[in-house]
């Protein structure tokens, strides 16, 4: 246990035990309010993915189907419009 003053006053420390791995109980006038602890090991994904990894994704995905491919690649101005469009051109009067 470790009181809230204590906490305050030696705060350095402290943190440099509970990073050691240490754990306390803080106390404000004698009642625990809170626990000190260190943080929970958190797995985290890779930064980097290996190339083997990689491969081995991309050779699970099914075959791209050319025709279709660029079929809806041809569609696509047709569903969202004119992507040359300026829409600012079409804002009424004079900019100023």
């Amino acid at each position: 246990m470790i009181s809230q003053r204590q906490l305050r006053n030696d705060n350095a420390d402290v943190m440099r035990r509970v990073e050691q791995g240490e754990s306390f109980v803080v106390t404000r006038h004698g009642h625990p309010v809170a626990d000190l602890v260190p943080p929970a090991p958190r797995p985290h994904a890779p930064r980097f993915v290996r190339i083997d990894d990689l491969a081995e994704s991309y050779a699970a995905l099914a075959p791209i189907d050319r025709v279709s491919w660029y079929r809806d690649r041809d569609e696509q101005p047709a569903a969202i419009g004119d992507l040359t469009d300026d829409p600012w051109s079409r804002v009424a009067g004079p900019r100023e």
